[in-house]
């Protein structure tokens, strides 16, 4: 995505051309009187009211600039201040923000700051408008991020908050107030200390980088605990970078005890099943480059930027890339549990709702697509085998035997049926589900197959995401949403009752369907595979975007 910021080139150089040769570095003072700076922002008012050939940057954004330099106070935020130092020197470290300074005018901000004191005042009105304009571009992107979710990748259905005009101009005004350009704009930031958690690793990993990063494990056989093998001391020497593995106590090829923990650590925090073998999987992890790691926690970063700014006192937030779904109260996660998700064809979406009811013994009313595709075969060919699963069919209304039923007669085009499921043991949503109603069909339930969530990797589902611990949530739930009269018992005795049973909840409960592949639990870094592409789509998105200046 092309930034505009090049718009600026042309009239940029000519002012450095022309002023170049008595051009000086920046020293004390710019504007010495005030009738010298009512004299700038008499030009700033002119040019954002009458100049039809500012650049593309002003332009975008000359409502809030016109607001704010027209106001009460609308003091020159740039000129004769310490912030355009301290600005600059943010631009020139976007990297620690997860962004990137090269999408930035940086260079041509502090080129211009040196020849301020050799210019006239329309020039200078110029000057403090591309300041103020180059600020609001890196509020916007460090607040609600650089891009529309939908348009990088169409599974992202987030409500798209940006920076409007009053925005912008608030966002002038609170800088008018301040001298701490990094403090304010540490402001702008997501809130959320998992959002700063990831901005502390993004150094840590910078500073891996620096130093060389690690060194790469050789393949081979898998190695087991208790082996000796001639690639030891570089999977000691790869683990010692990342998760804290020792120098050798004896022999420098045994695999000891404690490679196996430093192994066991790196398997844990990167979704792989913690056994101490260093198999295919563990060894492509191992082996990923540290810059492929930092570009993980960047994406994360950016994606925290499209989230809601407030998730709510209490909410539920379901990680889809780590299978992980937490209950969080007052800042605090409560409660932790895994979960199925969407396979990579049937992909569970990104977005925010809030859970509205609970439905105990639910029915299961087969998506129609699936009932056509996958039940319909099973129905011409034995339909016993599905009314023995508690399927019957519904019509106008109506419930039907599916063994009274010729199903040979239907098909894709011609399918008047609904496939529901009734409550019981083997009803495929299990005896809870969780509803936040939603144009995707998508939502929380329990399961029958509980296997499932002993894999490491869980993407089995139609899109639907499947529970491992659902009464346990469901009382929770129930508990703090001003619900009067349920607790465990009283679930207990309901569930037992195979009766279908709806519970609204007097307060909704924010949920938030999330896609990362990095994140900080415990004040340890965590890593999953990209499941679904979309870190693919997004890194594709931003180096599209980037330009050299």
């Amino acid at each position: 995505m092309h930034r505009p910021w090049n718009d600026f080139r042309a009239l940029l150089l000519a002012v450095v051309i022309a002023l170049g040769a008595l051009a000086l570095p920046a020293q004390g003072q710019i504007l010495e009187t005030p009738r010298e700076i009512a004299a700038v922002r008499l030009n700033i008012i002119d040019l954002l009211a009458n100049e039809q050939g500012l650049p593309l940057p002003i332009k975008q954004r000359r409502e809030a600039l016109r607001a704010y330099y027209e106001g009460a106070n609308g003091d020159l935020l740039w000129l004769n201040s310490s912030r355009s130092g301290q600005f600059l020197a943010r631009l020139a470290d976007a990297e620690a923000d997860g962004l990137s300074s090269a999408d930035y005018p940086g260079a041509q901000l502090a080129r211009l700051l040196d020849v301020a004191p050799s210019t006239d005042e329309r020039s200078l009105g110029i000057i403090e408008l591309f300041f103020s304009a180059a600020l609001l571009e890196y509020v916007s992107d460090l607040s609600v991020g650089r891009f529309l979710p939908g348009k990088v990748d169409p599974n992202f259905f987030i409500q798209v908050r940006s920076i409007d005009t009053v925005g912008a101009l608030q966002a002038l005004q609170a800088l008018e107030e301040r001298q701490d350009v990094n403090a304010y704009l540490d402001e702008w930031a997501p809130p959320d200390p998992e959002y700063g958690a990831l901005r502390t690793a993004l150094a840590q990993y910078r500073d891996m980088e620096a130093r060389g990063g690690w060194g790469m494990v050789p393949l081979g056989d898998v190695l087991k605990p208790g082996m000796s093998d001639a690639r030891i001391p570089a999977l000691r020497a790869r683990l010692a970078v990342t998760d804290a593995a020792g120098p050798a106590m004896g022999d420098a090829e045994a695999y000891d005890d404690a490679l196996v923990a430093a192994v066991e650590r790196f398997q844990q925090r990167h979704g792989l099943e913690p056994d101490g073998a260093v198999g295919p999987a563990t060894l492509v992890a191992l082996n990923v480059p540290v810059g492929e790691r930092i570009r993980s926690i960047e994406l994360a970063m950016e994606r925290w930027r499209w989230m809601p700014r407030e998730l709510g006192a209490r909410y539920v937030m379901v990680n889809i890339a780590g299978f992980d779904l937490k209950r969080v109260e007052g800042g605090a996660v409560a409660e932790r549990m895994p979960v199925v998700v969407g396979k990579p064809y049937s992909r569970t979406p990104v977005f925010s709702d809030a859970i509205r009811y609970l439905e105990f013994n639910p029915y299961w009313t087969v998506p129609t697509g699936i009932a056509i595709k996958e039940e319909l075969p099973k129905l011409v060919s034995n339909p016993s085998g599905l009314a023995s699963q508690g399927f019957e069919a519904v019509a106008g209304g109506q419930s039907y035997d599916l063994r009274a039923i010729d199903w040979s007669r239907y098909g894709a085009g011609n399918f008047p049926f609904q496939l529901r499921q009734k409550p019981g043991a083997n009803n495929a949503l299990g005896r809870v589900k969780f509803m936040f109603p939603n144009s995707h069909d998508v939502y929380l339930h329990d399961t029958p197959s509980r296997s499932l969530f002993g894999r490491a990797e869980r993407a089995f589902s139609h899109g639907c995401i499947r529970v491992s611990r659902p009464l346990e949530l469901a009382d929770a739930v129930l508990r703090d949403s001003g619900v009067a009269g349920w607790d465990g018992t009283r679930i207990d005795a309901v569930v037992g009752s195979d009766k279908n049973t709806v519970v609204t909840l007097s307060n909704p409960l924010p949920i938030h369907i999330t896609y990362l592949t990095a994140w900080v639990e415990d004040g340890v870094v965590n890593f999953r595979k990209d499941i679904y592409e979309h870190d693919t789509k997004l890194v594709a998105a931003l180096d599209g975007k980037s330009i050299a200046w």
